[in-house]
C-alpha cells in the first residue's frame, strides 16, 4: 500500500528552520498538496544568530512566501549587499583590493570579456572594466530607486540582515500567514519505525510528534542525521583552515552613517575579519585558524582593525565561535533531509550558508515526494545534487586563498600548497591559465558560483590567462571594446541616478512606517 506524505516535522527553528518551513509550505499549498507542516524549537537552545550575509536568491525566497520587502527591511535590520570588496588578500599591501561584484560582466551570456580586458592591458580593475557595480560600491550609493517596485534591481543586489530578528519574522510570516503549526519543545529522543525511518520525535514537553518526513534543522548537534542516523562527517579542515570566529555588534559612530552595501573582507596573518553594514550597527568578526594564531593575537588584530570607527574596542560585547569545517557524508536518509549547520558548514566567506538552506528547502519543495515510494528517488537525486554542490563550493572558496601572493605568514604559504588543493581546483586553474572561465567549464547549468564569480576572483587576484587562440580573440575585439565603453557609460549615469544606501534605507523606514 503506498503511503503518503500528509505531515512534514522540523526539527530546529533558526533561519534554517523558519526559511524551510516558509518555503515548503508556500510552494507545497500551490501545488495542491496540504500536508501539515509543524516546527518544534527548543525554548532552551539558543540559535547561532551569524549569517548576515546573503545571495540575490533571497529576493525570490522571500517574494514566494508572500513577504513585502518593506516589511522585510524594516523589520530585520537589513541593508542591500551588492558583492564583497577583498582587502589584502592578494599582496596583503594596503592598497590591495578587489570586488566580486553581483552584477554579471556586460554581455556576458555572449561575449566573454576576460581576455579582451587582459589583452588591453586596461588601468581598471577587471570588475571596474566589465559592470559597473564597483563604481557603486565605492560611491555608497544603493542599487535601485525608492520608485524601484519591491524586489526588482537597478542594480543586482542581496542583503545584509540580522540573523536573530530574520528567524522571528519569518516565525510570524510562517504561522500567522502560511499555517506552520510551531511548538516548543526539548526533543528528548527518536521513536524508530521498523523500516528504519523516524516514526516520531520524542519531547519532553509535548510528547511523540509523528511525521512521514523529517527535516534535521538542529544546527551543529545534527540530532536526527548525525546523532540518530550516525552519518559520518566528512572534514574539510586539510582545504580550508579556519576553524574560530570573534564577533561583535558594532554601533555606527553616529545613526546617520553610511552603510556599506557590500561586505568587506579584510585579510589578516591568519585568516580575514568580515564587515557588514545593517540599517542600526555592523556586524564584525575575524575567523582565523588556530593552527596558525593564537585566540589573543587574533583578539588583539580584531580590535586593531575596530580601533579606527570605535572609540572603544574594549567595551564592546565579544563572542566566540568554534567551526568544523566540512559536511555530512549524505544529506537525506530514509525520511530524514538535514538543511542548514546540521547538514555541514564551511566559513562565512562569500555567504554560503544560508544561500545552500535556500536552494535545499527549494529542491525538496519543488520536488517534493508524494508518498513514501518515491521518496528514496528524490532522496537519491538530493545526494547527488548537494555532493557537487558542496564540492564547487570548497574549491571556490579555496580558490581566494590559494591564489594569494602573501608570504607574511605560514598562513597564506600553506593555502598554497599543493596538497592543500583539491585536484578538481587544480584542474580548472591550470585550464584558466590557457582560456578565462566559461560557461561550459562546469558540469551543471545552474552553479551556486557560476564562471562570472572565477573570473572576479581569478583576476581580482591578479591570475593571469594566456589564450593560445589569438585570431579567436580578435574576432570580437571591436565587441568587446564597445562593451567597455558601455560599462564605462553605465557608470557614469548609475552613480548620477542612484542614492545613497543610506538615504534609500531611511525612506523605506519613513514607508514602512506610514503603512503601519
Amino acid at each position: 500500500m503506498v503511503k503518503p506524505v500528509t505531515s512534514v516535522v522540523i526539527v530546529g527553528g533558526g533561519t534554517a528552520g523558519w526559511i524551510t518551513a516558509g518555503t515548503l509550505a508556500a510552494r507545497v499549498s500551490k501545488q495542491g498538496h496540504s500536508p501539515t507542516i509543524t516546527l518544534i524549537e527548543s525554548p532552551n537552545v539558543p540559535t547561532v544568530g551569524v549569517g548576515e550575509g546573503t545571495w540575490p536568491t533571497m529576493r525570490s525566497t522571500l517574494r514566494k512566501m508572500g513577504i513585502r520587502e518593506t516589511d522585510f527591511i524594516c523589520r530585520c535590520h537589513a541593508s542591500f549587499k551588492q558583492g564583497a570588496k577583498f582587502s589584502r588578500w592578494a599582496t596583503g599591501k594596503d592598497d590591495d583590493f578587489y570586488y566580486h561584484p553581483l552584477v554579471q560582466p556586460h554581455q556576458f551570456s555572449q561575449l566573454n570579456l576576460a581576455p579582451y580586458w587582459q589583452a588591453e592591458r586596461q588601468q581598471a580593475s577587471f570588475s571596474q572594466a566589465v559592470c559597473p557595480q564597483e563604481a557603486l560600491c565605492e560611491h555608497g550609493l544603493a542599487p535601485k530607486l525608492i520608485t524601484t517596485p519591491e524586489y526588482d534591481a537597478v542594480a543586482n543586489y542581496a542583503y545584509h540582515l540580522d540573523a536573530g530578528a530574520f528567524s522571528e519574522f519569518l516565525k510570524e510570516h510562517c504561522t500567522q500567514n502560511l499555517g506552520v503549526r510551531h511548538l516548543q519543545a526539548d526533543v528528548s529522543g527518536v521513536e524508530s519505525a521498523a523500516n528504519g525511518d523516524i516514526k516520531a520525535v520524542l519531547t519532553e514537553q509535548e510528547g511523540p510528534v509523528e511525521g512521514d518526513l523529517f527535516i534535521d534543522c538542529t544546527g551543529f548537534k545534527s540530532l536526527l542525521l548525525g546523532g540518530h542516523f550516525q552519518v559520518p562527517f566528512r572534514s574539510c579542515k586539510d582545504v580550508l583552515f579556519i576553524d574560530r570566529a570573534i564577533a561583535a555588534h558594532v554601533p555606527y559612530p553616529e545613526e546617520q552613517s553610511p552603510i556599506a552595501s557590500h561586505t568587506i573582507s579584510t585579510a589578516q596573518d591568519a585568516g580575514w575579519i568580515w564587515d557588514i553594514g545593517l540599517s542600526s550597527r555592523r556586524g564584525v568578526g575575524h575567523v582565523y585558524s588556530s593552527a596558525h594564531t593564537s585566540e589573543e593575537h587574533a583578539y588583539e588584530q580584531l580590535k586593531q582593525y575596530l580601533a579606527s570607527s570605535v572609540n572603544d574596542p574594549e567595551a564592546l560585547k565579544f563572542r566566540t565561535i568554534d567551526i568544523e569545517p566540512g559536511h555530512r557524508e549524505r544529506f537525506w536518509v530514509n525520511n530524514c533531509l538535514a538543511i542548514g549547520l546540521s547538514a555541514g558548514f564551511l566559513e562565512p566567506l562569500e555567504a554560503s550558508a544560508l544561500v545552500l538552506v535556500e536552494i535545499s528547502a527549494a529542491m525538496l519543495a519543488e520536488q517534493f515526494p508524494d508518498n513514501r515510494d518515491t521518496m528514496d528517488v528524490v532522496a537519491r537525486r538530493f545526494n547527488r545534487t548537494f555532493q557537487y554542490r558542496w564540492d564547487r563550493i570548497i574549491d571556490f572558496l579555496k580558490l581566494h586563498y590559494s591564489l594569494s601572493q602573501r608570504t607574511d605568514s605560514d598562513f597564506w604559504l600553506d593555502n598554497r600548497h599543493p596538497d592543500t588543493i583539491p585536484e578538481s581546483l587544480k584542474e580548472l586553474t591550470e585550464l584558466w591559465r590557457y582560456h578565462p572561465p566559461w560557461h561550459h567549464d562546469f558540469e551543471h547549468a545552474v552553479e551556486v558560483f557560476p564562471a562570472a564569480s572565477y573570473q572576479y576572483v581569478l583576476y581580482g587576484m591578479g591570475f593571469e590567462t594566456r589564450p593560445t587562440r589569438a585570431h579567436h580573440i580578435d574576432e570580437n575585439r571591436e565587441r568587446a571594446l564597445e562593451a567597455f565603453r558601455a560599462n564605462q557609460r553605465a557608470i557614469e549615469q548609475l552613480t548620477q541616478a542612484l542614492p545613497s544606501t543610506r538615504t534609500l534605507i531611511n525612506k523605506i523606514h519613513e514607508f514602512g512606517l506610514q503603512k503601519v
